[in-house]
């Protein structure tokens, strides 16, 4: 068995632990393109000629499936890709966890980057599943590049600043960008604030990527096997090129994760 995944950068390590996880037997294909990111600020049509290019690159390596580890390309490129690459390479999108997320009761906070917040997308995805409870959705900007860099302090400067403008008083924050499920313990600890009141339980944080991983199982037929006998076969794509993982991603636990890159023929 073999997955991949495919995002502009090491938003993918959180989405590829998750495989480690739930089947430590699958080889793992991870294509990135940091010769174009970032995607955020790019036209849905420069996006879309971008990702297609990063999952072709992807699919020459004849996975059994394709994770889109990005909420941005997922909400603009899924259809391109799923047009080229399905039926014969199932493409599986990443999804904001609101749903879940709402289901413990408001306040829920959603931070995302400032490209896809207050997007016709998401307060689409707030109306359908989030419409009972407070929704304050929260722009971070800068913060998917400084965790793309491993910036320590430009992380510290953009989670403070989200966390700003957090009401005290959330339940649950949705973590709407792949990158910041690296830095999802210091995002918890920047909401627990002093100030936050007593009578209230931890927050709550919601990603998405151990729910792709379990609907990528779903899709080609395949259970969570967590004690199956691990691989060792990862291939890394930097923009089409096979290279290692980026110095980057050792900074992360999920990169840390990951075994050294033994090219998956």
């Amino acid at each position: 068995m073999k997955i991949a995944l495919m995002d502009s950068g090491i938003g993918l390590l959180p989405a590829a632990a998750a495989v480690r996880r739930l089947r430590p037997d699958a080889d793992l294909v991870l294509s990135c393109d940091p010769d174009g990111m970032p995607w955020g600020p790019r036209t849905p049509d420069d996006l879309t000629e971008r990702a297609l290019a990063v999952a072709r690159a992807a699919a020459a390596h004849r996975p059994d499936a394709l994770i889109v580890a990005c909420n941005t390309a997922s909400v603009h490129t899924l259809p391109a890709l799923r047009a080229e690459l399905e039926p014969v390479l199932p493409v599986i999108g990443t999804v904001p966890a609101i749903k879940p997320a709402a289901a413990g009761g408001g306040p829920v906070a959603i931070w995302a980057t400032p490209g896809t917040t207050g997007s016709p997308y998401q307060r689409g995805l707030i109306e359908e599943f989030a419409g009972s409870v407070d929704v304050t959705e929260v722009p971070c900007p800068g913060l998917a590049d400084a965790v793309e860099q491993a910036d320590e302090s430009a992380i510290d400067r953009a989670v403070a600043a989200a966390a700003a403008l957090t009401p005290r008083d959330v339940l649950a924050v949705v973590l709407g960008c792949t990158h910041y499920e690296l830095v999802a313990e210091r995002i918890r600890a920047a909401v627990a604030q002093p100030d936050r009141p007593s009578d209230l339980p931890p927050v709550v944080l919601h990603g998405s990527a151990g729910a792709v991983v379990a609907q990528a199982l779903r899709r080609i037929g395949l259970s969570p096997a967590p004690d199956a006998v691990p691989s060792s076969g990862l291939t890394v794509l930097l923009s089409g090129t096979e290279s290692t993982l980026p110095a980057e991603a050792l900074n992360y636990a999920e990169g840390r994760l990951l075994p050294t890159a033994t090219p998956v023929r």
